[in-house]
This record gives structure tokens, C-alpha cells and sequence, in this order.
């Protein structure tokens, strides 16, 4: 099994993530559905290529948590891969990320959701189910500060999805795991770290969000993701994730915090031929503050109705616009190129990223071709030039 072959065959069909068992054929979701791809998957093979992605420093700790989250340049695909332990033996689910630096245009999301990012503290939570886009939105809304103003980004990820190229600001990325031990050390690093804006990749834990919620109220702007299917369900499983007899007071600490909520899902465009999400915009307005304050989660649905004028979007109304949107952002066939035109210090990246050849290897340095004869005279470039190659070059010229 060759694996970058088969992330580059299946990333070229369109699939968004790529499925590997042992014994069974590989799996590609496209347009959100699985369509198998190619012969069963030996599992000696599967287990080779998942201790080569892991990489040998990380495999002991595979071995005892039986799991392992990375990301990796693969086939050409900066890809993200949770290695884990079936019944059958190891698995491997690959999720492709964008090649492009994402940003609001990119993903074919509302320019207005900038808005998010203009305070300077404050919670934003990014919500949505599992592979809605969660990462590609947080990491837009992330390079609107970038691209805005020269504030000190913090983030703390696992695995680091996107490399963000600082422009304005100053960017640390971390990635939980080799970087930092855990979500709560980082923050706790954080805070001694002169932050200006802080990013927590997921909050998993009471622990974690106990953090995120101290840093929002101490002058920080927190980004963050949470699991959920809409924008009451995010704010109410954080405060949900408490004892019940402090959940008052963390509702209290969310509602003073809140800047907003977005929950999206992807939703498939045949006439445009790509995915793009599709939105629920929770404003942190003052009505909106008195409900999480008071724990009345029931009431949020009222809020997005009648919050037009602040910002809010139901899912409906959020459906209804991009019917009518006509400029759509189509990613061309050389994304990597166009980035490269567009961005200062993309070559960072490109350092990062392994290149994509157009089907043909490029030749390696000491296999230059001969220069083309200038005033009768051959011009060797250089003195450990294969000989007999140059021969033949001199014998087809008739020389």
C-alpha cells in the first residue's frame, strides 16, 4: 500500500476525509457520502504506514493510549490523522485540510463575521458537529487579526491544523502534546506569555473551559470550538459540563464573556461544485447576555429570530442568503501558487509543505542540461556534469 498515492487519488476525486482498515478497502467521503476506493488493506501494511506517520518518537505513546492525533504533509496533502486500535488492528482517519491560508472569502463565509474579532476580550465560540469546518473557520477568524492589527496571538491546538503566517501580528502556535503537556498547562503558560489573543483548539474538559472563561474575563479574546448542533446547545454544554451547584455562577461568567456563537454545518452545492457552510449566528447582544445569565437556553431560538439588526442568523435565513449569493469563491487547480503570489512570507510555508510536481520529478541538481551553445562554444556548468551525458549532447549536435 502506498500511501501517499492513495490520500493524493482520493484528495483528486474531491474526498474530504480518507478511511483505512485492516481488511477492509479504503473508504474516501465524498460529497459527504463513503465510496469505497481500491482493494482490501492488508493490515502488516496499515500498521507500517500508521508507525510511519506517527513517527517513532510518538509510537510508544501510541502503543499505550492506543491513539495518536497528528498532522503531516502527505502525497502532497497537509493532512490531519487520528492513528487509532480497532478490533481488526490499526486504523487510520485522514481528514484533508485546505492548501490555501483560510480566510472568510476562501471558505465562502459572511465578510461580516469579522465582527467577531474586532473586540479586543472577550469568548467566541466556532461550534458545529464533527467535520463541519470548525478548524477552517477558527483559523479565518484568526487571520482577520492577522491581516488587521498587531496583537500577540496565542494558540494552542492538537494537532496543529493550519500554519498561520504572521503578517500584523505576532503568532506563537503550540500543539498540545509536544509542545505543552496539556489544553490547561498551555493556558496556564499562556497567561505569563503576554497575549493578546488566545486560541484553545477544543475545549474538552470542565478544567479547560474553567480556563478559557478566566482568560475571556481578564482582558484576553479567546477563540475557541465546541461540539454541538446549534448555537443554544454550545453555550449550554459548557455550562452543563459543571457541578450543578456552580453551574449559576459559570453561567454568569459566560454571559459577561460573550461576544458570539457560531454553529455551522457543511451543506453540498452541485452548481458550484464544492461544500461550504451553512450558519447559525449567535450575537453576544444584551437580551442574549440576560438569558445565559439566567440559564433560559430555550429562549435563544426567540433571540435569533428577532436579532437581525444585532448581527444574529438562523440557519433558515443564513440558507436563504447563500441561495441568492453570486460571488462565490471557487478554488482554482493551483491554489498553492496563488497563495504563494498573495502572501508575504508564504515561502515559510512552502518550507513546511512538500511541493507538488505537474506529474514529472523535477531533475536534482547535479543533472543540469547543457546550455545551449553560444558563438560555437559549449558551456559545461559544472565540473561533475555526467560525461557521457555531455557526449551524447555533443554527438547530437554534430560536434
Amino acid at each position: 500500500m502506498d500511501l501517499s498515492s492513495l490520500i493524493a487519488s482520493a484528495r483528486d476525486a474531491g474526498a474530504s476525509d480518507l478511511h483505512l482498515e485492516a481488511g477492509l478497502p479504503p473508504s474516501a467521503r465524498i460529497r459527504g457520502r463513503l465510496q469505497a476506493m481500491g482493494a482490501p488493506v492488508a493490515a502488516r501494511e496499515l500498521l507500517a504506514a500508521a508507525r510511519e506517520v506517527v513517527g517513532e518518537d510518538r509510537w510508544p505513546e501510541f502503543l499505550e493510549r492506543r491513539s495518536a492525533d497528528v498532522a503531516r504533509n502527505l502525497g502532497g496533502v497537509r493532512c490531519r490523522v487520528n492513528a487509532l486500535c480497532t478490533a481488526r488492528g490499526v486504523g487510520l482517519a485522514i481528514r484533508f485540510l485546505p492548501t490555501t491560508q483560510a480566510t472568510l472569502e476562501r471558505l465562502n463565509l459572511r465578510a461580516d463575521l469579522a465582527r467577531l474579532v474586532e473586540p479586543h476580550h472577550g469568548l467566541v465560540i466556532v461550534s458545529g458537529p464533527t467535520g463541519s469546518g470548525k478548524s477552517s473557520t477558527l483559523a479565518a477568524l484568526v487571520q482577520e487579526v492577522n491581516v488587521r492589527e498587531a496583537r500577540h496571538v496565542v494558540t494552542l491546538e492538537a494537532p496543529i491544523e493550519f500554519t498561520l503566517v504572521p503578517r500584523q501580528s505576532f503568532i506563537r502556535q503550540r500543539e498540545v502534546g509536544r509542545d505543552t503537556p496539556s489544553f490547561e498547562q498551555g493556558l496556564y503558560d499562556a497567561m505569563r506569555e503576554d497575549p493578546d489573543v488566545l486560541v484553545v483548539g477544543e475545549l474538552r474538559d470542565a478544567e479547560t473551559m474553567r480556563l478559557t472563561l478566566a482568560a475571556a474575563e481578564t482582558g484576553h479574546l479567546v477563540l475557541t470550538t465546541v461540539h454541538s448542533s446549534s448555537t443554544a446547545e454550545a453555550l449550554q454544554r459548557i455550562v452543563g459540563a459543571f457541578p450543578a451547584e456552580i453551574q449559576g455562577g459559570i453561567a454568569t461568567q459566560l454571559a459577561d464573556c460573550l461576544v458570539g456563537v457560531i454553529c455551522q454545518r457543511l451543506r453540498w452545492f452541485p452548481e458550484r461544485n464544492l461544500r461550504a457552510p451553512e450558519c447559525e449566528v449567535l450575537m453576544g447582544s444584551q437580551p442574549v447576555k440576560a438569558m445565559v445569565r439566567q440559564g433560559q437556553f430555550f429562549k435563544i431560538p426567540t433571540a435569533l429570530e428577532t436579532g437581525a439588526a444585532d448581527g444574529c442568523w438562523t440557519f433558515a435565513r443564513y440558507r436563504e442568503w447563500l441561495e441568492r449569493r453570486t460571488d462565490w469563491y471557487v478554488p482554482g487547480p493551483e491554489p498553492v501558487a496563488r497563495e504563494a503570489r498573495e502572501g508575504e512570507g508564504r515561502e515559510l510555508v512552502e518550507r513546511a509543505r512538500p511541493a507538488r510536481t505537474a506529474g514529472r520529478r523535477a531533475p536534482p541538481a547535479a543533472e543540469q542540461v547543457v546550455s545551449e551553445p553560444r558563438d560555437g562554444v559549449l558551456e559545461i556548468p559544472s565540473s561533475e556534469e555526467d560525461l557521457s551525458r555531455i557526449l551524447d549532447e555533443l554527438e547530437r549536435r554534430g560536434e
